[in-house]
């Protein structure tokens, strides 16, 4: 096993830097490993005055205490995220006034809080909790994302120390759930226990949560830093658009193990991640996960925020640079070269319906509309779980749930009483395919409503179409910022104020078609001025899939189609 990588010298950041040229451009980009530690921008000088770790006990000892109010705005707005906490958006606030607004303006005195659920793992207990916290702090509030955490909405500051005391009686954590810091590990939600599977990574997981999680040595870094990890054959971790991530293959000489990938990232500026032609052992996974997210800390980019995310860095030195820095730097010693993953063996990767384990029993995924739950229906969802004797329970990255271990005699009652509780394991293609992100409902960023959209987009759409039978993937996100990957999906929805057919300004997309993950991965098409009003989206959807399947070839995805489809079959 190799080393643990070691932080370079020239990574110690000084409690108080030697005053230096200012840098330029061409002399860096505020990476500590070339020596620029100066000039910083706002969020570098945030971070270098007082580690977000450290903001726990301000919070418990002082504004728990004190009330919103007295919080420091370096810590409401900064180092509260370290803790999985955001302000929420005001209410009332629309849409055009989201760019243009002070911080101060657009904050709530309400949290949203993040609870990090590293690989979807959770028992029946632990969910249990997550939806009395809900129910007790959270008016009900509880949606599941597509990093697979779960997140409230209106958490008071007074109420933050009590919601931690519950979640770590369970073993839950918010730590770094947010902030520039370790985000939440994504795995494979059937880890150890699918059929399929190629290797199990859990083991690799949970020692590189022991090794970053509440580590100060990975505390700083430039942005947030994602993480993704499976063995799964049908790819089910979106790994091309994590920062790191570890594919299962199998190497035709050494067996079972992952293949590394790095630099993925969506946003403005979306990049997909690439292959380093490295196989690695799961007993050195950590080792080269500690590597990539050194890296990360000691050259990433710090001088412009825009810049920061680990995707830059890989665009700028290329695959082979990344690889040799990683060996001869921090992993001291050479990586074996590996296969690509195979071709993914199945069109659709998030688990959904009645699927074997190795063990015999069986594992039952459901589709909550949009992850849109409450704190009433996880309890209930635990509830069913221990009385069809499981108590197991799995997120996904595709806001979906799933519960393992269930007996194949109690397999059709569990998949009845999930449908009473309108979660359906047997879900449309609509419903299945369609996520959203959290919308102006609650966040800061956005522009549009995006939940109860997509909610009611399914229903129309199963209406409208109730023959309609390919995988489609519909992601809706409230701005720019793809938190629910819109250039990925068949038909990707960037929420934006547009002009309806009277000349008045209303809520409505742009419309990207064809993106795609697996080994066909690219960002979707986007059709010279099409933009969609959010009353149109049925319309518009059901037109653009009705000549999908008039014009399609035998056994033809809709990312093929959309393709070689003219702009007017689009339009």
């Amino acid at each position: 096993m190799a080393a643990t990588p070691q932080k370079p010298a020239a990574a110690q950041q000084p409690a108080t830097a030697t005053p230096r040229r200012k840098a330029s451009r061409h002399r860096g980009e505020g990476q500590w490993a070339a020596g620029h530690f100066t000039p910083l921008n706002g969020n570098e000088q945030v971070k270098k005055d007082d580690d977000g770790l450290n903001v726990r006990t301000r919070i418990e000892t002082i504004y728990s205490k004190r009330g919103f109010d007295s919080i420091d705005p370096s810590d409401l707005r900064g180092r509260m995220r370290w803790w999985g906490l955001y302000t929420q958006r005001k209410p009332g606030i629309d849409g055009g006034k989201t760019a243009i607004l002070e911080p101060e303006e657009l904050d709530d005195s309400y949290f949203m809080l993040r609870v990090r659920i590293d690989g979807g793992a959770l028992t029946t207990g632990q969910l249990r909790v997550i939806g009395e916290i809900s129910q007790e702090f959270a008016r009900g509030t509880a949606d599941v994302t597509d990093r697979q955490n779960v997140q409230y909405h209106w958490i008071r500051i007074e109420d933050v120390p009590e919601i931690w005391n519950r979640l770590e009686a369970v073993g839950l954590s918010t730590v770094t759930a947010c902030g520039d810091t370790p985000r939440v590990m994504i795995g494979s939600p059937v880890a150890g226990i699918a059929e399929d599977e190629i290797i199990d990574g859990t083991p690799a997981l949970e020692e590189m949560k022991r090794r970053v999680l509440g580590n100060k040595a990975y505390s700083n870094l430039p942005r947030k830093f994602k993480t993704a990890i499976s063995g799964s054959p049908v790819l089910d971790v979106v790994h091309e658009i994590n920062d790191v991530a570890f594919v299962g293959v199998e190497h035709p000489e050494h067996g079972p193990g992952f293949d590394l990938w790095v630099g993925g990232g969506l946003s403005t500026n979306p990049k997909l991640g690439v292959r380093l032609n490295a196989w690695v052992p799961i007993e050195d996974v950590p080792d080269v996960y500690e590597g990539v997210i050194s890296i990360f800390r000691d050259y990433g980019y710090r001088r412009l925020r825009n810049r920061a995310r680990l995707k830059f860095l890989v665009a700028d030195w290329g695959a082979e640079k990344f690889r040799q820095v990683l060996e001869d730097e921090y992993l001291k010693r050479k990586l074996t070269d590996g296969p690509a993953p195979a071709e993914p063996v199945s069109r659709w990767r998030d688990h959904i319906g009645v699927h074997r384990q190795k063990d015999g029993r069986f594992y039952v995924g459901f589709a909550p509309r949009v992850g849109r739950v409450d704190g009433t229906t996880l309890t209930k969802i635990a509830d069913v779980a221990e009385a069809h004797g499981s108590g197991r329970v799995r997120t996904t990255v595709e806001q979906k749930m799933i519960i393992l271990d269930v007996e194949e005699s109690q397999v059709e009652s569990l998949v009845e009483s999930l449908e009473a509780l309108d979660l359906s394991a047997r879900p449309s293609p609509f419903r299945r395919g369609t996520m959203a992100c959290t919308g102006i409902e609650f966040c800061k960023l956005a522009i549009v409503e995006t939940k109860a959209r997509g909610a009611s987009l399914i229903d129309e759409l199963e209406r409208r179409m109730p023959e309609f039978d390919e995988p489609i993937t519909i992601n809706l996100n409230g701005c720019p910022n793809a938190c629910a990957r819109i250039q990925v999906a068949d038909i990707g929805l960037k929420g934006q104020l547009v002009l309806n057919d009277r000349g008045e300004q209303v809520e409505g997309y742009q419309v990207h078609l064809g993106g795609a993950l697996g080994l066909e991965a690219g960002f979707g098409r986007k059709v010279r001025g099409l933009k969609v009003t959010a009353d149109e989206l049925p319309d518009y959807i059901e037109r653009v899939l009705g000549r999908f399947q008039a014009e399609r070839e035998d056994g033809e995805r809709f990312a093929s189609w959309v393709g070689r489809a003219s702009e007017e079959a689009l339009s």
